[in-house]
């Protein structure tokens, strides 16, 4: 609406209405592209599945070649889950509906938990995952949404990193002097391109991929780090990337750590304290 002077109350009133609709317009964007987007990604999958489909019932075969068609069937709706996994995290993220189960835990502790997920994949490319740091560093969260954060980073750094690379993963403790604030630093590295610094702050977008020329064997759903980074800040923590030189690139998550005589207990409500922090969806 034009405002004629925006000092007086009805130009302070229009200046509310304008950025109230402001808002909802820049929500309705938000979520049409989220929709165009989630749902192109659900139909290359089901294209690949019909695709196989049709070509396996075109000639017939034999039972070994069946078996591949059969074979390839799943592997698309493995992948199919996991997408469809991923967006229903997002957006019950989104609407707050998510329950936190709150314990204390070592962040190395955590760390193995999650390198026994993806250790696999690192043995097939004969990669290395060595871990380092404090074994007392406590935080306090649910163990289950952390531990995907670290999956995830952990699962892009063996993907991305050439076969016999080695990945480090590091645990430290930082001092915030200002607030006088203790906080857990994980540090992944692997031995990958890097990224380049103008991608750096939207590789944690929604469906956002550093190359689209990737395929989606090695590409994936652009979701992974979406997750991680609402995992860390619902934590009241932080996550980033920066190149590495002569390496790769560092993924760095910063939790608020926890002393380690704290007992665990529910969260008030059992209830998230925040939805999941507005990303664009490209």
């Amino acid at each position: 609406m034009p405002i004629e002077n925006p000092d007086d109350e009805l130009g302070r009133i229009g200046r509310v209405l304008n950025e109230l609709l402001g808002r909802l317009e820049y929500s309705f964007d938000q979520l049409r592209r989220f929709t165009s987007d989630a749902s192109h990604e659900l139909r290359t999958p089901l294209a690949a599945l019909r695709s196989v489909g049709e070509t396996g019932l075109q000639k017939e075969c034999t039972p070994e070649e069946y078996r591949d068609i059969i074979g390839s069937m799943l592997e698309e709706v493995t992948r199919l889950t996991r997408m469809v996994e991923s967006l229903l995290t997002i957006a019950r993220a989104d609407s707050g509906e998510l329950k936190l189960a709150i314990s204390t835990f070592t962040v190395l502790d955590l760390v193995h938990e999650a390198i026994a997920l993806v250790d696999i994949l690192a043995e097939e490319k004969n990669q290395s995952l060595t871990v380092s740091g404090d074994p007392d560093i406590f935080i306090r969260g649910d163990r289950i949404f952390l531990r995907q954060a670290v999956l995830n980073v952990l699962h892009n750094a063996v993907k991305y990193s050439p076969t016999g690379s080695t990945i480090r993963i590091s645990v430290s403790r930082s001092k915030h002097f200002s607030v006088g604030e203790s906080r857990a630093i994980l540090e992944i590295v692997d031995e990958g391109p890097g990224i380049r610094e103008e991608d750096q702050p939207r590789v944690f977008d929604r469906f956002y991929r550093v190359d689209e020329g990737r395929s989606r064997e090695t590409g994936g759903s652009g979701l992974g780090l979406a997750i991680a980074k609402w995992a860390v800040e619902i934590h009241g923590g932080q996550i980033g990337v920066r190149n590495v030189p002569s390496e790769g690139c560092c993924f760095f998550m910063s939790i608020p750590a926890s002393p380690s005589e704290v007992k665990p207990g529910p969260v008030a409500n059992g209830e998230l304290p925040n939805p999941l922090p507005s990303v664009k969806a490209l």
